[in-house]
């Protein structure tokens, strides 16, 4: 509990990251609605967001250098908080873009912090311990940003100030914690076409991942709005989906775990697109208790898709490419969720609401179909690496993971 203790404000400093920035995104997909953008206005802020995402992971390690862990989050944190502050004034979607890149950015850095502050700090013997409770506070404020939009009155200067406190609270721990902060580490390097050499599948399967829960999180509140949900209605539906994802992932490693990822990863990928289909061929909500339920299905079926193709990728890695491939397996799922919410939001535009799940069922077939293909290509790999929870937030996370499974990255 000690341990746990010393982590605190790392901890606490990330939780009101996730509440400010995880916010702010459905907000200003029911903001923007209110505001009169267009559909394909709304999707071009979540994928401005993930413009940001990228470049704060590319970012960060130089910044860490130049001024330290803490200056460093004091930047990101002071960047959202600005941008939250600046859309009720700016009501204009070009100006949201631009703003969402630095919320984005805000994001990836604020994670890359904490995430390489723990890495240094943890050891062998509480690596396991620290990395379950960031798990734990990572999904707990993820699935309290969505409830939060129930309470948020979109395009609301109260409900931008509330995002902003936020990410101001989120200064405070760390800002005020006596813990030293380690010497800034080195900078991954990015391999992407080794990675996929390497891996095809797990390539895919993440790049999968980016295109499909980033246009349910980020559109996904348009859907809910179209089909004449309320904000509340909204925030629950896409909860819904965060707790499916959360509660799936133990399962999922579990499984992965003693089958043929392979397998798991095309079984998986038809259960998704099964959950896709109920959407497609229901274009309006009948019943909001089904519309969660399906909500919580599609979470818990494509969320852990990642964690699951990053273990598969990970089986055929040399211990000395372990970081490395997974920093690219993160830039190859912001490449995704760059492209895939402006794309959703033109299939909403055109063809209605369902046209998204039937984009997104789309891509879980097409994985579904190259991991069948896949599985007649190579045999299965002789080392099997244990399946750990990566939530996809910054190239940094891999170095306190491969530690916990007592694999080198160096």
């Amino acid at each position: 509990m000690r341990v746990i203790i010393s982590f605190a404000a790392l901890f606490l400093s990330i939780a009101f990251v996730q509440l400010g920035a995880g916010t702010l995104s459905p907000l200003d997909a029911l903001s923007g609605r209110a505001l009169g953008f267009s559909t394909r206005e709304i999707g071009l802020l979540g994928s401005a967001h993930f413009v940001g995402f990228i470049g704060g992971c590319i970012l960060t390690p130089a910044i860490m250098a130049r001024v330290g862990h803490s200056r460093a989050f004091a930047v990101f944190a002071a960047m959202g908080t600005i941008s939250a502050l600046l859309h009720p004034v700016f009501e204009s979607a070009q100006v949201w873009a631009i703003l969402r890149i630095a919320t984005g950015a805000t994001v990836a850095g604020a994670y890359t912090v904490v995430e390489s502050w723990l890495q240094a700090k943890a050891t062998n013997e509480n690596r396991g311990r620290v990395s379950s409770v960031y798990r734990v506070v990572d999904l707990t404020a993820s699935l309290g940003a969505q409830v939060m939009i129930a309470g948020l009155e979109p395009a609301a200067y109260v409900s931008y100030n509330i995002i902003a406190c936020f990410l101001c609270l989120s200064l405070l721990p760390l800002t005020l914690t006596t813990a030293k902060a380690p010497p800034s580490p080195t900078t991954p390097k990015l391999r992407v076409l080794k990675a996929v050499r390497l891996s095809p599948l797990g390539a895919a399967g993440v790049v999968t991942v980016g295109l499909s829960t980033s246009s349910f999180r980020m559109v996904g509140p348009l859907y809910g709005d179209v089909n004449g949900l309320v904000p509340s209605q909204i925030g629950l539906f896409l909860a819904a989906a965060v707790l499916g994802g959360a509660l799936a992932q133990p399962v999922m490693g579990y499984v992965s775990d003693r089958f043929d990822r392979r397998k798991i990863l095309i079984v998986v990928s038809m259960l998704a697109l099964a959950s896709c289909a109920f959407f497609v061929t229901r274009p309006t909500v009948q019943s909001f208790s089904e519309l969660l339920t399906a909500s919580f299905l599609f979470g818990a079926s494509s969320f852990p898709l990642y964690s699951v193709s990053a273990a598969h990728a990970n089986d055929y890695a040399e211990a000395d490419f372990v970081v490395e491939l997974n920093a690219s397996l993160v830039m190859m799922y912001g490449i995704g969720a760059v492209v895939s919410p402006l794309l959703a939001s033109e299939l909403i535009e055109r063809f209605g609401p369902a046209a998204m799940f039937a984009y997104i069922g789309t891509a879980h077939a097409a994985l579904m179909i190259f991991g069948i293909w896949r599985m007649t290509r190579r045999p299965l790999s002789a080392i099997k690496t244990p399946h750990t929870y990566r939530p996809r937030t910054s190239m940094r996370l891999e170095k306190l993971l491969s530690r916990r499974n007592g694999r080198s990255s160096s």
